[in-house]
């Protein structure tokens, strides 16, 4: 471990860097919470003092909004260091530092915004996700920056505040601002490693397809004893749609669903096949007593390699103290499909629009909303700056990083679109951080070891090259 390049500036910065950090955490900024706006600016103001502090000379916040509403949204950080000169690779770094909100807080050990060490784990919102991924980004760059005097590589960092709330406004931000972020690559530290000691990279991020979907079977509720057991019921037709989304393999039933998935590459399977997996482990962090899906798939593969269908909300009838005697003339169900490549969002929700008008009888009022498509996004494993990546992280943790498949859907399908860039995954997050949930923390051995893996990266990609 000795030649990497900023083992010595991180040995004496551990103490600053974890204050720096905590005091980062103490801000409150809940994107999804209006009465903490002031705090979402806040944060912004941070991070942008902390790029400045880093030796990022060119640093603004940059407001978001939508055109009729200019400045409405919440800021975003940029950054730029141009120091490397034209000839050399430009990178994008990508974080958030807007938080998830904290219910519910009678779960948390320790106050949400107040940070507490426990033995290895920084215990906060936000620690994992995502600002000690942000600042592990920008202490790298303040380290090179220290031990070298320059970087060899450009370098643009973009730290939105709206990523927890589904980043409504940053493709508006990425278009408007376009020609001041283009790049030749992007680095997003947002994900997670699959263990401590199984580093691994995350190649694609999956897309999302989703519908609220709204059916009415008379024009209002009817006496069950007078009507029941003759006329339509909306929740039990809701309920049926519902099941019939899957057959009994645990395959979605949309027309043409599979025809355009991509299988996986060899590697990437072996990858998969590689990470060990512990079922009463999984179902325990998860709460539930067992686990279904696709059928011949592995856990791994339906959560991040395969496409899905989740009913992520059924209403329907009476739904307060004891009972009302009623057939249910409404109902209301909605979906969400998570697309892998090469799946087209337009093209599943064409399907499902299919399956609707097939499964719907005769005389029922049906209406499927659409709430937002995005496309699925992969980086070839064998892609150059994969390669820079994959040695970056094997000299920090002693051993190659697998490769997985992320199983959420996020932004970065936008970033890699607009600027017409590929993406690459530095994440240190471990499954059990608790992001999105009560006690969100960060192993801190994973912050030290990926500074210094975003250094070593940094070093590297000054021999990266533009693929076509």
């Amino acid at each position: 471990m000795n030649d990497l390049a900023l083992e010595t500036y991180l040995g004496h910065s551990k103490e600053r860097i974890l204050a720096t950090l905590t005091d980062w955490l103490r801000i409150p900024s809940v994107s999804a919470d209006p009465s903490r706006a002031g705090d979402v600016v806040a944060s912004a103001e941070f991070c942008a003092r902390l790029l400045r502090e880093a030796g990022i000379p060119s640093v603004e916040l940059l407001a978001t909004g939508s055109a009729d509403e200019p400045g409405s949204g919440r800021p975003a950080v940029y950054g730029e260091w141009l120091g490397a000169g034209k000839d050399a690779p430009t990178v994008l770094i990508y974080g958030h530092h807007d938080v998830q909100p904290v219910d519910p807080v009678d779960e948390w050990t320790s106050p949400p915004f107040e940070p507490a060490v426990v033995g290895d784990q920084l215990l906060a919102r936000g620690s994992s996700d995502d600002k000690g991924q942000v600042l592990m980004q920008i202490e790298a760059v303040r380290g090179v920056l220290a031990e070298r005097g320059r970087l060899p590589v450009n370098v643009k960092f973009l730290i939105e505040g709206e990523e927890e709330v589904g980043s409504p406004h940053l493709e508006d931000l990425l278009w408007r601002e376009r020609d001041r972020l283009a790049t030749d690559l992007i680095v997003v530290s947002d994900t997670t490693m699959e263990a401590a000691d199984i580093p691994s990279t995350t190649v694609s991020m999956r897309g999302l397809v989703s519908f609220d979907v709204t059916l009415r079977t008379a024009r209002s509720d009817l006496h069950s004893g007078i009507w029941g057991g003759t006329v339509p019921n909306a929740a039990l037709l809701a309920s049926r749609l519902a099941a019939s989304l899957h057959d009994g393999d645990g395959r979605v039933t949309v027309p043409g669903f599979y025809d355009d998935v991509r299988e996986l590459t060899e590697q990437e399977a072996r990858s998969l096949a590689a990470i060990p997996f512990d079922e009463a482990k999984f179902c325990q962090q998860a709460g539930v007593a067992y686990l279904e899906g696709e059928a011949g798939r592995s856990p791994f593969q339906r959560t991040g390699a395969r496409p899905t269908a989740e009913v992520v909300g059924i209403h329907s009838g009476y739904g307060g103290p004891d009972i009302k005697t009623i057939v249910p003339a409404t109902a209301n169900f909605k979906v969400a499909f998570r697309l892998v490549p090469d799946q087209r969002p337009e093209q599943v929700a064409e399907g499902f629009q299919q399956w609707l008008a097939a499964h719907v009888p005769a005389g029922v009022q049906v209406k499927a909303k659409p709430c937002g498509a995005v496309s699925p996004l992969l980086t070839p494993v064998d892609h150059p700056a994969m390669r820079i990546l994959s040695s970056a992280i094997e000299r920090v943790w002693g051993t190659e990083p697998l490769f997985s498949r992320g199983g959420g859907s996020g932004p970065e399908e936008a970033l890699g679109r607009v600027l017409a860039a590929p993406l690459i995954f530095l994440g240190v997050a471990l499954p059990d951080d608790n992001f999105h949930a009560p006690n969100e923390s960060l192993d801190l051995r994973q912050l030290w070891r990926g500074i210094l893996a975003a250094g070593e990266l940094l070093v590297d990609l000054g021999s990266y090259r533009v693929v076509p």
